[in-house]
């Protein structure tokens, strides 16, 4: 096989390894490069790896004169990556002789190969006839091409120039009442991170509803409001498991029900992006023994194992701005206190053991709480829990260098977190304040 090194030398019989190292060894071609030729013959390589490598090669040349090879190899190219590839090698020509291609690129099956059609029409989309072709595209199927198009031509929405500020009347706020009430007082783009754990479906006395369907439709109402109140492009982190409710007779079965995922398709319609899923390790002695039956007898069907693990959902508020722009919203000195230090969990299984006491049975961690709190938000960021339970987000924020608000609706879990924030290890704490 005819190669090349990057200074131009030619050898014979390279092996597929050697000729893809090669490849990747080029980096910028001078625009006397005179091997143009052997980067076209290696585009009819059986290697995809190689077809890939050459194709970006011949798109560092920027040779408008190289636009009908472009065009067959697309033709006839087999593979999703290359052909990507191949579409980002016209778009990048930004010649207008390519237009017609690139025209003919959007009409593709294949939505990455259109993505770099509109990359590259994009360059002239000062073009109203090429503005018209690009708006149309706003019904595509695919939902990236319908974000691209959106963020290019219809992103009308005026962004708060005060991204790190936040109400002060909501400022370290414990409220008591119905959440749905409270935040119905609540102004929009309130808070920087919401981090909470909601009462599971008829699983304790505080939590009863009617049936499955009303408990989904009052935490999508609630998160709805959730939605409104935080701020662009920020994060909610939903700690959730599937719930077990008993069975009510020995002929009756029990129960499960999978709350994380039957509440995250409506988490994403509200408009929460899915980022993440963190699963929280507890040992095994501390969840209740599902398996002591099934260690007896042995039998198929019947196994049914011990529950350790809960589930942190991470969802960010959709937004056409990437987080870099949030960045620039905060004064250097905040973004370099904020830093995270050494030490932190690098992968997306955190072992924490969980707490209780003997005022609530569903204790958040203060560990848990630090790492969410430090990982998704910043020094003097308003962080909320609407379901404030024993106070472990406040406490958290607090000792993080945040703001809370909170929100409970249980008249005693509110005693007791009076009691708790009135002590003196809390300052400027605004008691059941009327929001």
């Amino acid at each position: 096989m005819k190669i090349f090194k990057e200074i131009g030398i030619r050898k014979n019989n390279l092996s597929r390894a050697d000729t893809l190292k090669a490849l990747k060894k080029l980096g910028k071609l001078d625009k006397n490069f005179k091997d143009e030729d052997l980067l076209l013959d290696l585009m009819n390589s059986e290697s995809k790896n190689i077809r890939y490598q050459a194709i970006n090669n011949l798109a560092k040349l920027n040779n408008e004169k190289l636009l009908n090879h472009f065009k067959k190899f697309l033709d006839r190219e087999p593979v999703s990556i290359v052909r990507r590839e191949i579409a980002s090698a016209i778009g990048r020509l930004r010649s207008k002789k390519a237009i017609p291609l690139m025209k003919t690129i959007l009409k593709d099956n294949d939505p990455n190969v259109i993505l770099q059609g509109i990359r590259g029409l994009l360059v002239f989309k000062d073009d109203k006839n090429i503005e018209t072709i690009l708006k149309n595209l706003r019904n595509h199927p695919n939902e990236i091409v319908q974000k691209i198009i959106n963020i290019e031509f219809f992103d009308k929405k005026k962004y708060s120039s005060k991204h790190s500020e936040s109400p002060e009347y909501l400022k370290n706020c414990i409220a008591n009442g119905d959440v749905l009430k409270l935040l119905k007082k609540v102004e929009d783009e309130s808070i920087h991170l919401t981090f909470t754990s909601p009462p599971y479906y008829n699983a304790r006395d505080y939590s009863i509803y009617n049936s499955y369907k009303s408990y989904l439709k009052f935490l999508a109402d609630a998160f709805k409001e959730v939605h409104r109140i935080t701020k662009e492009g920020r994060f909610f982190v939903l700690n959730t498991s599937p719930i077990i409710i008993p069975r009510t007779g020995r002929k009756y079965s029990s129960i499960r029900y999978p709350i994380p995922f039957d509440i995250h398709h409506k988490m994403i319609k509200m408009g929460w992006e899915y980022i993440d899923d963190i699963v929280w390790l507890k040992p095994e002695p501390s969840a209740k023994n599902r398996v002591a039956g099934f260690n007896l007898h042995r039998k198929p069907l019947a196994y049914k194992p011990n529950c350790i693990t809960e589930t942190l959902m991470v969802y960010r508020k959709k937004s056409n701005k990437l987080i870099d722009w949030i960045f620039k919203q905060y004064p250097e000195e905040i973004i370099k206190t904020s830093k995270i230090k050494d030490g932190y969990e690098t992968s997306n299984v955190w072992k924490i053991d969980p707490t209780s006491n003997k005022n609530h049975s569903a204790v958040f961690p203060i560990k848990l709480c630090d790492r969410v709190i430090n990982y998704y938000s910043f020094e003097g960021d308003l962080v909320f829990d609407p379901f404030a339970g024993s106070g472990s987000v406040g406490i958290s924020a607090i000792k993080n260098k945040r703001n809370f608000f909170l929100t409970e609706i249980d008249k005693e879990y509110f005693k007791l977190l009076k009691q708790k924030f009135n002590s003196d290890l809390f300052n400027n704490v605004k008691i059941g304040i009327n929001i």
